[in-house]
Order: C-alpha cells, then sequence, then structure tokens
C-alpha cells in the first residue's frame, strides 16, 4: 500500500477509530439545525433545506457505513483484510477522497459481495460457540460480520459519494419560463471536503429541461464537469449561460461542508487551534466545524449577438462590492460560520480573534440545542 500524503494520516487501532467516528456521528447531527438558522436567515428557500438535509442525511449514511468497514482496525490484521482509514489531519479533518471513491466502488459490487458471506445470524451463532466452546475470542469472525453490515448499507444506498449527480425539481412556471432548481454535490479531491451546488434557473426551451433527451445528458455533464473547488462561481455561471442559450442561471450556491477541526485529530494553526487547546474540553467536545457558503445572483439580463441572424439572452450577474473584493472571489457575496461545543465557544468569545469577528457563531449547547449567537 502506498504511503499517505505528508497531511494525510491512519486511524491505526480500533478505539480511536470508533471516537473519530463518533465524532463525526455527533456532528452531522447538529448540521440540520445550523442548516435551519441559516433558511430563517434568508440565505437558502425552503426548497434548497429539503435537498441540503437530503445530503447532509446522506454524509451521516456515510460515515456510518465507514465506521463499520473500519470497525476491527488494528485488530483483524492480514494479507486480504481492510487496511486502515486514511484521513485529512492538516487541511480538512475529513477522509481522504479516496475513501469515498472506494466505497462506491464497494457499492456496485456489494450484492456480490454479500452473496458470498454466511448471513448475519449464522455469523452470530459462530462467534458464541466459538466464545463458549474455545474460549476465545472470535475475531475474525467479528471482522466478517462488520464487513457484511458495511455491504448491507451500500446496499440500502442513500451514500454520499464522491460524485452525487445532478437532479432536478419544479420550482414554478411564468409565462412560459420553467423555473428549477438544480442540485448536486461532490467530495471534492484537491480540499477532502463535501460541496453542495444549488442552482435555480429559468428555462425558455420547448421541453421540459429533466425530460429533453437532448438537454440534460448535456447539462447533468457539463455542471459536473465544473464543480471543482479552484473554479469560481462567476465562472461556473457564466459558463452555463453561454453553452445553453435556453437556460438562464437566476442563482447559484455552493456551501464547503467543513474543515473539521479536533485537538485529537487535525493539526492546526492560528487562531483556532489555540482556541482549541485552550479550551481543553473533554471527549465529544473537542471540535469546530467551519462551513463557507458563496452566493452568486443575477442583477438584470441583456441580449447578445449569438450569430449572424440570431440573438440570445445573457444574464447579469452582481458581485461583492465591498472593496473591489466581487472581480476577486467571483461572487456576489460569501459567508462563514462556525460551529462549535460550548466550552470551545466560551475561549473563542474571550479571545475574539480578527479572523472570526466576520464569523457567524453557532454554539451547540450540552442538551444538543444549536444556537446562533452572531
Amino acid at each position: 500500500m502506498a504511503e499517505p500524503a505528508p497531511d494525510h494520516t491512519e486511524l491505526y487501532d480500533d478505539l480511536t477509530a470508533r471516537r473519530y467516528f463518533a465524532k463525526f456521528d455527533r456532528i452531522t447531527a447538529h448540521m440540520p439545525g445550523v442548516a435551519a438558522e441559516l433558511e430563517r436567515d434568508g440565505l437558502f428557500t425552503r426548497p434548497e433545506i429539503r435537498l441540503l438535509g437530503g445530503y447532509l442525511e446522506a454524509l451521516g449514511r456515510s460515515f456510518r457505513a465507514l465506521s463499520l468497514k473500519y470497525l476491527m482496525t488494528g485488530r483483524a490484521e492480514g494479507p486480504g483484510l481492510r487496511a486502515r482509514l486514511a484521513f485529512d489531519r492538516h487541511e480538512s479533518g475529513f477522509p481522504v477522497a479516496s475513501e469515498l471513491l472506494f466505497m462506491a466502488n464497494d457499492a456496485a459490487q456489494a450484492l456480490q459481495h454479500l452473496d458470498g458471506m454466511p448471513a448475519e445470524a449464522e455469523l452470530k451463532d459462530r462467534m458464541i460457540r466459538q466464545i463458549v466452546g474455545d474460549q476465545t475470542i472470535p475475531t475474525a469472525l467479528q471482522y466478517a460480520l462488520s464487513q457484511r453490515l458495511y455491504y448491507q448499507m451500500l446496499v440500502q444506498g442513500g451514500l454520499f459519494l464522491a460524485r452525487n449527480d445532478v437532479q432536478a425539481q419544479w420550482l414554478a412556471e411564468d409565462k412560459g419560463r420553467r423555473r428549477w432548481l438544480l442540485s448536486w454535490a461532490v467530495y471534492d479531491t484537491l480540499v477532502n471536503l463535501p460541496v453542495v451546488y444549488l442552482l435555480e434557473l429559468e428555462d425558455t426551451g420547448r421541453t421540459p429541461l429533466p425530460t429533453d433527451e437532448r438537454r440534460w445528458p448535456a447539462v447533468q455533464s457539463h455542471l459536473m464537469a465544473q464543480s471543482l473547488n479552484g473554479l469560481k462561481l462567476l465562472t461556473i455561471a457564466q459558463g452555463f449561460d453561454t453553452d445553453f442559450d435556453d437556460l438562464h442561471p437566476l442563482r447559484l450556491k455552493r456551501l464547503h461542508l467543513g474543515p473539521m477541526y479536533s485537538s485529537a485529530f487535525t493539526l492546526q494553526s492560528g487562531p483556532i487551534g489555540e482556541v482549541l487547546a485552550e479550551a481543553r474540553a473533554p471527549e465529544g467536545q473537542d471540535w469546530a466545524l467551519v462551513w463557507t457558503l458563496e452566493r452568486l445572483e443575477t442583477s438584470g439580463r441583456q441580449m447578445e449577438k449569438t450569430g449572424w441572424f440570431s440573438r440570445a439572452e445573457r444574464q447579469i450577474f452582481a458581485l461583492d462590492p465591498f472593496a473591489g473584493r466581487g472581480a476577486e472571489t467571483g461572487a456576489t457575496a460569501t459567508g462563514r460560520f462556525v460551529i462549535l461545543p460550548e466550552r470551545p465557544y466560551q475561549v473563542l468569545a474571550d479571545r475574539n480573534p480578527p479572523g472570526f469577528r466576520d464569523v457567524t457563531r453557532f454554539v451547540v449547547s450540552s442538551s444538543g440545542q444549536v444556537l446562533k449567537v452572531r
């Protein structure tokens, strides 16, 4: 097996792996509460929140599936057995993108794997007989059961994969202009983070977009190919507007669901590292999660000549007017949000470091309630 990159590391024992996944299980459980607060602030519409909720649920399922895959980390070793989970300890705190790629491959072959495995009840019966009869720990059987549960979860589906293809939701129609909300998501390979895209557009084509055998596959392919962290929203929207004369992007949003910081698992520098180090929070509360939301909206439209006798509608996009940041960010607005438990928040509030003064803060109370404090 290839050596992990310098900023990647592996989980070497089962207890560490379980703590890692337990942390993410708690964090993902708080994400819908944060999304609801952002809806109340007008940053997301109700249809967008429904779609975002589906991606958050899928992300949680993917982490639970990986926790089963690596349940026996460090205990079941040998040829052909599962390797250790690799995660990005510096940039994101999330599993590296290759983990999601491998999981997609496993999902494609999950039924075949299950057909060759003993049933869950049979594995449990063998485990009991070995414990009672041989008085030994049935490590190999435990490993086999964890893999069966992993493949069963893959068969059930509903996972956040490396590529989550474009889907369309109808919103309204006015004077022959249909409005659709497109959504898709990727696990960005450069920064090892889940990223969700939401695009509201108007459709003036003859056939509704999702049933158009010519345009719909082209739209899906185009948008997935443009889902790169290095591309500005303005570049994505203008390219789409140019390539599809009868599809008019109204607003485009990109939400980065991370990084995750934790003194126990990640290497962080700067204010967030100092906050977590000073907080010395107990297990389960030693973390902070950052979301970044980029938004691009249209401010008008104009007709543009596209040939000798043809013209097409083109969108005018509004860029951030403050200090020329619009040209730099390629967005109408960019917002950052940090979610963290009470003890790290108290340290952050006391320190109030410059880099966090414009960051909206969400505090997770001891009862699990998410509270917006700024």
